[in-house]
């Protein structure tokens, strides 16, 4: 088991590494160019493309079953999903198949209403509150697919 990081714009890359320290599992950061990230001890940093979505491309084409995705994109986590791997955002929740299919929907019927010429709500600001539901779960859903294996 493996956690990949969709990590451009990702806020909670430190508590992931703790998490992953935690658990002895190994952290791929996927980022392009733009950032700079180092690699430490149980971190590997890729660098993509800035393509829109090269990092999301990279992390599809190289998830193993059993891997841990953290991303906010509705549509990377459908295709983890998909391929018998987790996935996980970055304010905590745990996307399955019981939510995915909602999650798609709401960003189809957002994006036609922008389409439109409509306006539609921005996510919230992220708070201390979301950084700490993120490592709760994150915690605990390494250590449930842990008890799996």
């Amino acid at each position: 088991m493996r956690i990949l990081v969709d990590a451009d714009a990702c806020p909670v890359k430190e508590e992931i590494k703790r998490a992953a320290r935690s658990a002895g599992v190994p952290v791929i950061l996927v980022s392009s160019y733009d950032h700079m990230l180092r690699e430490e001890d149980g971190v590997q940093v890729v660098r993509v493309d800035r393509g829109k979505e090269s990092a999301d491309l990279y992390i599809v084409n190289r998830l193993r079953a059993g891997d841990l995705v953290v991303t906010q994109d509705y549509g990377l986590a459908a295709l983890v999903l998909a391929r018998r791997a987790y996935a996980i955002s970055e304010r905590g929740v745990v996307y399955d198949a019981d939510n995915i299919e909602f999650l798609l929907d709401r960003r189809h019927t957002s994006a036609k209403v922008r389409r439109g010429g409509g306006r539609t709500k921005g996510p919230k600001k992220f708070t201390a509150e979301d950084r700490a539901a993120f490592s709760e779960k994150c915690l605990k859903l390494l250590h449930d697919l842990q008890e799996k294996l």
